[in-house]
C-alpha cells in the first residue's frame, strides 16, 4: 500500500500521465478525427495525413451503419494516436479562420447592398472612394433596379447582381472596370 510517509513508495509512484489523461487525450484525438471525417474532399487533400489515416478517413465515409461507423471512428482516434496532430491542427484552424474571414466579408458587402438599396448616397461615395475602378453608372444602375424590384415585390433579381459587382469589385476579380 502506498503510504506518504513511506520512502519506499515514493519509487511506485506514477510516472507518466494518469489513465484519465490518457483517455481525455484519445477522446479529444477521435474527435478531432471525426472533424477530419467530415471535412469536404478539397479541404481533406490540403491535410497533411499518413495514408492508412487518409483511407480509414475515406473508408469511414463510404459506411452508413452507425455500429460499424463507431468502430471505423475508434480505428481512426487509435490511428491519430501514432501520429502529431499539431500540424493537422494548424491546417484546420487555418481553414476556420479562412471561412470566418469569408464570413466577415459576405456581411460586409450585404451591408453595403443594404444601404445601396436604400439610397444611401454617402455609403455609395465611401466606396467608390476606396475602389475608384469600378463603373460608377453601372452599380448606380444595379442599386436603382434593386429598390425597384424591392418596392414591387419581385424576385430579387438585381439585388443579386449587385451583391456580385460589390463582392467581386471588393475582393474578387475585379470585373468592373471603367475601361
Amino acid at each position: 500500500m502506498n503510504r506518504p510517509d513511506d520512502p519506499d513508495s515514493a519509487e511506485l509512484a506514477p510516472q507518466g500521465p494518469s489513465k484519465s489523461q490518457l483517455k481525455r487525450d484519445a477522446h479529444a484525438l477521435q474527435a478531432l478525427g471525426e472533424t477530419l471525417v467530415a471535412l469536404p474532399a478539397a479541404q481533406l487533400a490540403q491535410v497533411p495525413l499518413t495514408e492508412a489515416l487518409r483511407e480509414a478517413i475515406e473508408q469511414c465515409r463510404r459506411i452508413t451503419a452507425h455500429g460499424g461507423r463507431y468502430r471505423q471512428m475508434q480505428y481512426i482516434g487509435k490511428l491519430m494516436r501514432g501520429i502529431d496532430p499539431a500540424p493537422i491542427r494548424a491546417v484546420l484552424a487555418r481553414f476556420d479562420a479562412t471561412s470566418a474571414e469569408a464570413r466577415r466579408r459576405q456581411h460586409q458587402v450585404e451591408r453595403w447592398v443594404e444601404a445601396l438599396v436604400a439610397g444611401d448616397e454617402a455609403v455609395l461615395g465611401a466606396f467608390f472612394d476606396a475602389h475608384p475602378h469600378v463603373d460608377r453608372q453601372h452599380l448606380r444602375t444595379l442599386a436603382r433596379n434593386a429598390a425597384r424590384e424591392l418596392a414591387a415585390g419581385r424576385p430579387p433579381k438585381a439585388r443579386r447582381e449587385l451583391f456580385r459587382c460589390l463582392r467581386d469589385a471588393a475582393f474578387g476579380n475585379e470585373p468592373l472596370s471603367d475601361a
